[in-house]
Formats: structure tokens, sequence, C-alpha cells
């Protein structure tokens, strides 16, 4: 995969939504006529020139090379393969995913976007949804998002709508979750017949490099036992090291599955330029996706990271971005436990939250509600799409169906202050 050289000075620091100096300093960089402060690599010894020979590994950051999101665009538009991270649940990162899409898209380019967020066999749904054959409702239940991914929506919604103004195709990148959930629980070996066929046949398991940046990440997030005091872990070496092992063949199994994906699409259609959409634990180093679809596939491509609290390595990425943090305004909450387990008509409802304004309007364990404002509640994924441009404080109109000691169930309704 052809690519710009990974020198400090090659790297571009892209000014995203604003820029401040304490943003640089959390990465390690220092700002012109700031202090750095040395940490000696030892002891001083007190002779004259004994620091002399110390390397303090200090990297530089010309503020007035800093470029912005335009500027970034045009570099980008003579690529055809171009990874954009994201850390899932930031807003900022859509966002910027968003305009580098829209930049790309009002210089003439022939885009898909190929989206983490979405499973492979869902492919056909996304095709619906881009082409206007169906709404966003649709696209939710029909991929089953709110138990595949379970992210908020909304992140994603924006560079969703402007694919179908635009007509430009969307790409589920990632393997179904039944597969990466029975690798995790008992290896490939686990996989049936018909699942295997659904995996690359190519599974690369020796950058080593790759392998230790896994493993900081499994170690970061010991397993407590059950009977563990104080957070302590109680496992053996030997149970530890064949978790790791499923560990890491689940993140492989992402990585080169969604590279699959990727490389056949640009395959398979020549004048298409590809925006991949996948966190940034898939991209950084380009260890996980980016060499991967290198692997199977020659393309010009860039790797484009959110750099807020992220050390300045040249080797991390192309470029850095460094936008400000933009949230989400929040939901509103009904304040109620579901089981989706039992069947019937709507979802049931086993418990309530603290201060939950379903209690306070009437509503009790066992009732199963069945509407929401103007939504009819079939699953929990209905209940998401109900509330998902509400607000706190909001006052919902809900439908309940309560069972009576005989008889019919009786429909109740009642108005909710959203929480």
């Amino acid at each position: 995969m052809p690519k710009p050289p990974r020198t400090l000075a090659a790297i571009s620091l892209v000014l995203g939504l604003v820029l401040t100096l304490p943003a640089l300093a959390e990465t390690g960089a220092v700002a012109p006529g700031a202090a750095a402060a040395a940490t000696p690599t030892s002891a001083a010894t007190g002779k004259a020139g004994a620091d002399d020979g110390i390397d303090t590994h200090t990297e530089v950051v010309d503020l007035r090379a800093l470029g912005d999101l335009p500027g970034l665009i045009d570099k980008l538009a003579d690529l055809r393969l171009i990874f954009v991270g994201e850390s899932h649940d930031r807003y900022e990162d859509h966002l910027n995913q968003r305009a580098i899409v829209q930049g790309l898209s009002a210089k003439g380019k022939d885009l898909a976007i190929g989206m983490e967020a979405f499973q492979q066999p869902y492919q056909h749904v996304l095709d619906d949804y881009v082409a206007g054959r169906i709404g966003e409702g649709e696209l939710l239940r029909r991929t089953d998002y709110f138990e595949r991914w379970r992210f908020d929506y909304r992140l994603y919604r924006p560079i969703l709508r402007l694919a179908r103004d635009q007509g430009i195709p969307v790409i589920a990148l990632n393997i179904e979750k039944e597969i990466t959930e029975a690798v995790g629980d008992g290896g490939l070996a686990a996989l049936s017949e018909a699942q295997k066929e659904r995996i690359p046949a190519d599974l690369d398991q020796g950058d080593a490099a790759y392998r230790a940046r896994i493993k900081a990440a499994f170690d970061a997030h010991p397993p407590v036992a059950h009977g563990a005091k104080d957070g302590e872990a109680k496992e053996d070496a030997q149970a530890a090291a064949a978790r790791f092992e499923r560990f890491l063949a689940v993140q492989v199994l992402w990585d080169e599955g969604m590279a699959e994906r990727a490389a056949a699409y640009l395959r398979d259609n020549p004048d298409k330029t590809l925006v991949v959409m996948a966190g940034t634990g898939h991209l950084e180093y380009g260890q996980g996706i980016p060499k991967r679809v290198a692997r199977r596939i020659q393309a010009p491509s860039a790797i484009v990271l959110n750099g807020t609290q992220r050390d300045l390595d040249p080797d991390l990425a192309d470029y850095l971005l460094y936008p400000r943090r933009v949230a989400l305004p929040p939901a509103g909450l009904l304040g109620v436990l579901l089981d989706t387990e039992t069947k019937g008509e709507g979802v049931a409802v086993k418990g309530f939250s603290e201060g939950s304004g379903a209690k306070t309007a009437g509503m009790e364990e066992g009732d199963r509600i069945v509407r929401v404002g103007e939504v009819p509640i079939g699953g929990y994924t209905d209940l998401r799409i109900a509330l998902m441009d509400s607000h706190p404080g909001q006052k919902m109109p809900v439908e309940v169906l309560r069972e009576p000691l005989l008889g019919d169930p009786d429909r109740l309704n009642m108005e909710v202050e959203l929480h």
C-alpha cells in the first residue's frame, strides 16, 4: 500500500474545530517558548558536562504549519482508500468523518463509505436505505442495530443521511456477532462449518507488534473471578493464556473480516474511493485493517485519527485531528427496566430506576409498554426509536397493557415525564 513517508515532518496536525495549546501539551508536544521538563535517563553525577549526552527525544510542532479540514481534504482527494478513525461515542469524531466525506464528494470524488457499525449480513438493508426504499426506523429494525452495535444512533445519523441524500453506497464491514462471540467463547474451532465459510481463509496472527498491542489491552482488563476480593483476579496462567489467544483471535477476525470486505469492494468497483470508518484501535499504526487490506489489494491510502490525548508518534497515523469536544444532547428516559425475554405484545417492565417518571405516572412491574408517543412498541428497538429525539423533562404519552386477575388485559394511557 503506497504511503507517504512517516517522518515527523511529514505528519500534518490538522485543525478540526479548534486546537488549543493544552491539547498539544496532552500529546507530549512542546509549544514554542514553553519550558520542557527533562527526564534524565541516568543519575546526575554533579560532574561538569555529565548531562551533555542525555537525549530528551524532544519533538517540535511548528504552529505556523497547522492545517485545517479543507486543506486535509485537498490532500486526501488523490487517494483511493481513506481510513478515518473514531471513538464510537465521540460525536466530534463522527462529525469530522461526515465533513471529510462531504468535502471529497464536493470535489467530485465517486465515493463509498465502509462502516464498522454495520454487520455484513445486513448489506441489503443498507442498500435499501440509501436507495430510499426504507426509512431510518426500518434501517434500525432490520439491521438489529441496537442489539448488535448499541451506540446512540444519533452519533452516526449525519453520516447515514448524507449518504442517502447523495446516493453514496454504505458498505457493512463488520463480521456478524454470532461468529465473533463463538470465537471468543471457544476459539476458531468452535465455529460451525457454515460459519467457517463466512470468515476469511487467510487470518494473519504473525504481527508481533499487533500482538503486543492487543496483549497490553487484554492485560489492562483482567477478569475478576468468583470470590475474588478487592478487585483481585484469580485465574491461573494457563487459563489466562488460553483466554488471551481467544481474545486475539477475535481481534484478528474483526480486522481481517473488515479488511477483506473493503478490499473486495475496491476490486469490484475500480472507479470508487472508499472511506473506511472504524474504531481507532482497528487503524492505529496501520496494524489492524490497513495492513490487511494492503495484503489483498494495492491502493494509495492514508489514516486519519483524532490525536487528542495521544502521544505525538509519527507512526500512529498520517494525519491527526484536534477537534473540540462536542456532546449530543441527552435523550429522555422512561426510567424502566425491561424484560425482553418474555414473549407477548409490546415489551414488559420488570422494574424501575431511581426517580422513574414512569413509576410516578402509575406504571407497574409486569405492565407491557405497547406505544410511546406515536410509535407502536414491538420490542426494545422500537422503544429506542420512540425516545431517540426526546429530552429530559418532556412529557410523553405512553400506552401499556396490564393483566387483571381475571379477564382480558386492560389498556391504560398515562403521561410520563422523561428524565
